[in-house]
């Protein structure tokens, strides 16, 4: 009978130290693996800004919890505080009413991660690398005008330079079909807003028709809604 108390009893004591998060509300926990003393910053970005939601202190407890609204799915943003400094690095995620995890590790913080509960972030990372083939080619072509510029190759320059060009309308052009294939997810519009967000304004203004109502309403549906009209006034 003892037995069973204190498995109750501890039981209890768990469930105390463990928040439970609302409808409305993320609850995001994780680890950041060797980190041993330091403060966790989630911040989100208001007016250009990056502002701090709220902070958890690391004591010897790598693992950590925040809850907090989140109105609509929008990027958020992790940083690491150590020793007085915030730390290069971030991880930037998705943020979504439901339980999210994040885990990390001190040596390779913002670079090593996993994110998972997060449709949209799910997302993001299948665009991630649908685009690093683009990224990766136009680093190297890059380097080749260098290369012909600083030893005067003026045609092999120009030659480099289309190809750049016709590099970055097919970058432009996935961005845009993987919008439209998202068109019930909010990483659509975001992906318009910060991928594409000099194309011409008919492709916006096609993947934001193609939204459906809900993410119309959302954060980031609303900005693509307004990006749009402040283009075509101009």
């Amino acid at each position: 009978m003892k037995k069973y108390f204190w498995i109750l009893l501890i039981g209890l004591t768990w469930y105390g130290c463990t928040e439970t998060a609302s409808e409305g509300e993320m609850d995001l926990t994780g680890e950041i693996s060797e980190l041993k003393k330091g403060v966790l910053l989630l911040q989100r970005v208001n007016d250009t800004l990056l502002e701090t939601i709220d902070s958890v202190e690391i004591s010897g407890d790598p693992t950590f919890q925040f809850i907090t609204p989140v109105e609509s799915p929008e990027v958020f943003y992790l940083y690491l505080k150590k020793d007085g400094s915030i730390w290069e690095d971030r991880i930037a995620f998705f943020a979504e009413p439901k339980p999210i995890q994040i885990r990390s590790s001190l040596k390779n913080f913002g670079l090593d991660v996993s994110i998972t509960g997060s449709v949209n972030q799910e997302k993001m990372d299948e665009y991630a690398l649908l685009i690093k083939r683009y990224t990766d080619r136009n680093l190297d072509l890059i380097e080749s005008i260098f290369k012909a510029q600083t030893s005067g190759q003026s045609e092999a320059m120009d030659s480099l330079q289309q190809q750049q060009n016709r590099l970055l309308a097919g970058k432009y052009l996935a961005t845009v079909n993987f919008a439209l294939n998202q068109k019930d997810l909010e990483v659509a519009p975001y992906l318009m807003l910060t991928e594409a967000y000099d194309i011409n304004p008919k492709y916006m203004d096609t993947v934001y028709q193609a939204l459906t109502p809900r993410v119309k309403e959302s954060y980031y549906g609303k900005k693509l809604e307004a990006f749009i009209q402040g283009r075509t006034e101009d």
